[in-house]
């Protein structure tokens, strides 16, 4: 019996030091060599100060700022329990909810209701939203901020990036950092 075992327990061994621990830490420092930024969560620095990450939707509430998608993840983008609503099309909490944003956007002005206005992605957390979305907050960003609506919508433009895979997209961290430094006079 004993034959049997050790050969067992040390391929076991093996397996776990080769798959468990040498892979991960070899891809884990090729990641730290090869694509850093990436490898760190995308994170954005600024005065030395983490203000968030390009890969997580944080929730934006006031006027002076574009918000991003509904987010069904914990207490609005909590990135501990990330996950969709699990609500399904025909679950009334669901609709309701959808209906109260649809209605809100409405009376806002709105002609047309982009769908990721006024839905959760898949994780709860994305970071990006449509350029129809971005473009329906313009007015209202412009107006709080006592901005040109010109301005505000180049901005939009020029924060949209193509989808080469996908939809274009406009991060909404990246796009309220431009309107701050839009407000304070910088180039960025």
């Amino acid at each position: 019996m004993l034959t049997h075992l050790r050969p067992a327990f040390v391929l076991l061994f093996l397996l776990t030091t080769l798959t468990g621990i040498a892979y991960p830490l070899a891809i884990t420092g090729l990641a730290q060599i090869v694509l850093p930024h990436a490898a760190n969560g995308s994170l954005i620095v600024v005065d030395g100060k983490v203000i968030g990450s390009e890969l997580i939707g944080q929730n934006w509430t006031s006027d002076r700022y574009f918000h991003g998608r509904p987010s069904a993840a914990g207490n609005g983008y909590d990135a501990m329990p990330s996950s969709g609503s699990n609500l399904g099309p025909t679950s009334a909490k669901l609709m309701d909810r959808v209906k109260q944003d649809v209605d809100a956007l409405r009376a806002s002005g709105a002609a047309t209701v982009p769908a990721d206005a006024v839905t959760a992605s898949g994780s709860g957390l994305d970071p990006d939203i449509s350029p129809a979305f971005a473009l329906l907050q313009v007015s209202r960003v412009a107006k709080a901020r006592g901005a040109d609506e010109a301005t505000v919508r180049k901005l939009v433009t020029d924060a949209t990036e193509d989808g080469a895979v996908g939809e274009p997209r406009v991060n909404v961290l990246l796009l309220n950092m431009g309107l701050d430094r839009l407000s304070s006079g910088g180039n960025g």
